[in-house]
């Protein structure tokens, strides 16, 4: 969710201050891109298969399954790989020893995932 407040957030334990536009944007680009490209891929894959069909030529349409299919293993990739991505920022920033560390992965995770809670911290 984009928050058009104006609020400084403390990074962790860090003595970095940010103002809370700035992970609430990077946020909601991380979501555009885990939710807006496969849903793209999927339309384009649609659309090329659709064309093919309307061709009704057998090699057309097989060439439209392949790509259709290629779409669909792009769309797959690009929704998992940010999502296992947030994952391992969530184990990574919710267990840590150190406190530097920790507070540093919670700065990072806090761009990725941001929830005000853990940034405010």
């Amino acid at each position: 969710m984009f928050i058009l407040e104006n609020i400084t957030l403390n990074c962790g334990t860090t003595d970095l201050v940010i103002d809370s536009m700035i992970p609430s944007l990077v946020t909601t680009i991380v979501n555009i891109i885990k939710i807006g490209i496969p849903i793209i891929l999927i339309i384009y894959g649609m659309m090329d298969l659709g064309k093919a069909v309307m061709a009704q030529k057998e090699d057309e349409i097989k060439k439209g399954w392949q790509t259709f299919v290629k779409r669909m293993i792009a769309a797959v990739v690009v929704f998992l790989v940010v999502f296992i991505v947030q994952i391992v920022f969530n184990l990574v920033a919710g267990s840590g020893d150190d406190e530097n560390r920790e507070s540093t992965w919670n700065c990072i995770d806090c761009f990725i995932n941001y929830d005000y809670d853990k940034c405010a911290k």
